[in-house]
């Protein structure tokens, strides 16, 4: 009996690691992005680019893990003074602290498919968690990559940024609520 169930027990422990797919980030289709109020007025919108990071997903077990690291000093407005003043030291401190990660800690599945994926947001040194809502999600087979599969999706937030440490102009009417929306996509290893 012992010799039989082995075998059955190796092949189901085997069959059940292979739901576990990992797959490498894309940085040329992955970025993080942000919209903070302007005194009331309008909305600024930056990104930061280039992201690199790790996803796993195991659909069949309901977990994931997903590593994204974000060059902060990609931060890229469209407007070059305002770049560089959000890389000093009153915001990105990009010189102290060049990156920022998310890195998960439970995901949530409804029929297959991320939901929200939980883990903690580290910038500026300091790590508080976070839950981002999955807007969509989606594997297909890429022509880009020879037909490997590529899965992403797009994630969203809105975070306290004093949480943080960045307070700068709260005081004066710039909101602490910033809209944060990641975008993954990661090709399958």
């Amino acid at each position: 009996m012992k010799n039989i169930l082995t075998p059955v027990l190796l092949a189901i422990i085997s069959s059940t690691a292979a739901y576990a797919d990992t797959y490498k980030l894309d940085p040329d289709h992955s970025n993080a992005r942000f919209a903070i109020g302007h005194f009331g007025t309008s909305t600024n919108h930056g990104g930061f680019y280039n992201l690199t990071g790790d996803i796993t997903v195991d659909p069949q077990r309901g977990t994931g893990q997903l590593k994204v690291i974000i060059p902060v000093a990609s931060v890229n407005t469209g407007n070059q003074q305002f770049n560089e003043h959000l890389k000093n030291a009153d915001l990105f401190n990009v010189e102290q602290f060049p990156t920022m990660t998310f890195a998960s800690t439970e995901w949530n599945y409804v029929d297959g498919m991320p939901q929200q994926v939980t883990g903690d947001l580290s910038l500026l040194g300091v790590s508080h968690p976070v839950t981002l809502t999955a807007t969509q999600f989606n594997c297909y087979q890429s022509p880009m990559f020879d037909g490997a599969t590529v899965c992403g999706g797009d994630f969203e937030a809105v975070i306290d940024r004093s949480q943080w440490g960045m307070d700068y102009l709260v005081e004066l009417g710039i909101p602490k609520e910033v809209k944060l929306s990641i975008q993954v996509e990661a090709v399958k290893q």
